[in-house]
């Protein structure tokens, strides 16, 4: 695949034989260049994280695959994450073009991989209607879970180390809510310091249906995964509770990797904003009955609050 950086140098040596060379050579070599301009990436790679990558998302995913190639006539292929870091590697490496980040998970793309933030989902189609909420569950049947304060002592699932809503921002939130200065951001992830146990169940939904089963006392969850799984009849709403929810979170960002070519980019962000499926967005997104969610379009500044809490995690 042509990178940007491999274009730009070889721009440069042929605009530098422009200067040397007669006007017929000027002319061949001109379009030598317009040549390799115009070539074209003909595979881009979308890379899911686990919540994304579940076998009953399969069909939307593959959905969005097939309209993708049909309005920018590339092939489109899927990178099933096994958790959060391995999106951002595959990034990273040049395996994935694309992805379904995060908040945090975005943030450290960004850094690492060179990761641009495209869109989000909003109701409308509107930025300001994005953003979701991290929510931590308990069993409705235990009625001694009913605040965060009642976590202590028990066992707890976040979701995976680089997860905003399954970790970051509840992992804060404990933090601030309980107010004890010798409790650390570690000491919250460490069995017998806190919670009698804490691990991580990989995914949104696995944490859920820990928690509606009995398996585990509590877990986070992000409101939008909680939502269409609750529309989707693959979690009783009844079986769990809700004892806390977050100030608002923004909206998970889909991203591309910045070394792409400007044009393609583009393409990418136009076909994702005028993108119109009801079903994709309910099966995919969680949009309600009466509902309509689309993309729209979002930037790096919309995460100051993400790239503040992890300088103060040191994450």
């Amino acid at each position: 695949m042509l990178k940007k950086i491999a274009a730009s140098i070889i721009s440069t040596i042929i605009l530098g034989s422009l200067v040397a060379c007669s006007q017929s050579n000027a002319v061949d070599k001109n379009n030598q260049a317009a040549s390799a301009g115009q070539k074209k990436v003909d595979t881009l790679v979308i890379a899911y994280l686990p919540n994304e990558a579940k076998e009953e998302l399969a069909e939307a995913r593959q959905g969005l695959a097939k309209d993708m190639e049909a309005a920018l006539h590339v092939k489109v292929k899927e990178f099933l994450a096994s958790d959060y870091n391995a999106a951002i590697e595959a990034m990273r490496t040049g395996k994935a073009d694309i992805a379904n980040f995060g908040p945090l998970s975005y943030s450290q793309a960004h850094e690492r991989a060179n990761a641009e933030p495209l869109v989000t989902p909003a109701l409308d189609g509107k930025i300001e209607n994005s953003g979701y909420y991290s929510y931590i569950i308990a069993n409705a049947k235990n009625d001694k879970v009913n605040s965060i304060a009642d976590l202590k002592g028990k066992k707890f699932a976040f979701v995976d180390p680089n997860s905003t809503s399954g970790n970051l921002v509840p992992s804060f939130e404990i933090l601030k809510a309980i107010n004890d200065s010798k409790l650390t951001f570690e000491d919250l992830h460490t069995n017998g310091k806190f919670f009698e146990s804490v691990t991580f169940s990989g995914a949104h939904q696995n944490g859920l249906q820990a928690v509606a089963k009995g398996d585990i006392d509590a877990a986070p969850v992000a409101s939008d995964i909680f939502e269409r799984e609750v529309e989707a009849g693959r979690v009783n709403k009844n079986a769990v509770k809700i004892i806390f929810k977050s100030p608002l979170i923004p909206g998970s960002p889909i991203a591309i990797r910045g070394d792409l070519p400007e044009d393609l980019k583009k393409k990418v962000k136009d076909f994702l904003v005028k993108y119109d499926n009801d079903k994709y967005f309910a099966d995919f997104v969680g949009q309600k009955q009466g509902e309509k969610i689309r993309y729209a379009p979002i930037d790096d500044s919309a995460f100051k609050g993400i790239y503040d809490l992890r300088k103060k995690f040191s994450l």
